[in-house]
């Protein structure tokens, strides 16, 4: 039986929680929080888990063999280390790190150690980005084009990160598991309209090879929810809506045709392909029971997880070059 404990039972420790516990061959060992209500919380619904008020508690508990840590951003990185120094595979929520440099160190300190280090990049396993991989791996797409996502609200601003670690760190994760290699250079451009508090729009930018743009749009002062991406390839173009009930992917045959006229590049024209739109069908399992499922999988059969520390790391590579490029009003910083 594969002993889960989980640090963080605040906004998102309960659904790790649930989750887990779901999973035929692994049980909820234990529960860590510093607050007592929340803890009372965990006591009453799962009265069989131990809880704990401190990291160090739960991570000498024998019954845990893996950790998720589900707690603020800033404390990842010493809770994961202490995690990895104990001998516990671990499940870090998303943003991986702060910094590059404590990214690669807690890379490090897995290898070093053969455990499993999985980054809570969620998005990756839902049933639609899950179709759209497999739409590009299969050449439905044809050449990438560009990569253009909005992910908008009137939202709570955070006082320790940026909105581009708060929401763009979600889209830069699909892009990470879609495209399957790094951009080569980023800029950024953001604003602060709050005193006191970091930057809550931005603009980001992302230069990949063979002339593949990708653009994001967050924002934590807009009038409307949106979480809209669009794809655009040579031979389909696709639009993700992750607020749409039922129909999240569509998938358009849409595009341009360029013929070239004779020994004059300057009269090269641009012709319009329209064809029929279609959305896929998708299922409705939950990403997280499919993200957890995969977790434990991977500690049993030694696997590589989808999203495995190297993915973290690389999110938090380009997060922290957007982030030196916006504090220097969009200049581009290399990859």
């Amino acid at each position: 039986m594969l002993g889960i404990g989980v640090i963080g039972y605040g906004y998102w420790g309960p659904n790790l929680v649930r989750n887990f516990a779901q999973i035929q061959g692994v049980r909820v060992a234990a529960v860590c929080d510093q607050r007592p209500e929340r803890r009372a919380q965990v006591a009453q619904l799962y009265p069989a888990v131990a809880t704990y008020a401190s990291a160090q508690e739960l991570l000498a508990d024998p019954n845990v063999t893996a950790v998720a840590i589900a707690t603020a951003v800033e404390s990842h990185f010493a809770l994961a280390q202490q995690a990895l120094m104990a001998g516990k595979h671990l499940f870090v929520e998303k943003p991986f790190t702060t910094t590059v440099a404590e990214a690669e160190q807690l890379v490090a300190e897995a290898a070093c150690r053969g455990l499993t280090l999985m980054v809570g990049h969620t998005f990756i396993y839902t049933s639609a980005v899950r179709k759209i991989k497999a739409l590009l791996d299969d050449g439905t797409l044809g050449t990438l084009y560009y990569y253009d996502s909005v992910r908008i609200n009137l939202g709570l601003f955070q006082h320790d990160v940026n909105v581009l670690w708060d929401l763009a760190v979600h889209d830069l994760s699909i892009m990470d598991y879609l495209i399957g290699h790094m951009p080569n250079l980023v800029a950024a451009t953001g604003m602060a309209h709050v005193p006191g508090r970091p930057e809550n729009m931005a603009y980001l930018t992302c230069f990949f090879p063979n002339q593949l743009l990708a653009h994001f749009h967050v924002n934590w002062m807009a009038p409307v929810k949106v979480r809209r991406t669009m794809i655009g390839g040579s031979e389909k173009m696709i639009v993700y809506d992750d607020i749409e009930m039922s129909e999240k992917i569509k998938v358009y045959d849409k595009g341009i045709i360029v013929s070239d006229a004779e020994n004059a590049i300057y009269q090269r024209h641009v012709g319009y392909r329209t064809g029929d739109m279609w959305a896929p069908r998708l299922d409705n399992i939950e990403a997280l029971k499919l993200e957890t499922e995969h977790f434990t999988t991977c500690i049993q059969t030694g696997q590589t997880p989808r999203s495995d520390g190297q993915a973290g790391l690389r999110v938090v590579r380009i997060l922290e070059a957007a982030s030196r490029s916006m504090a220097n009003h969009g200049q581009p910083v290399a990859l």
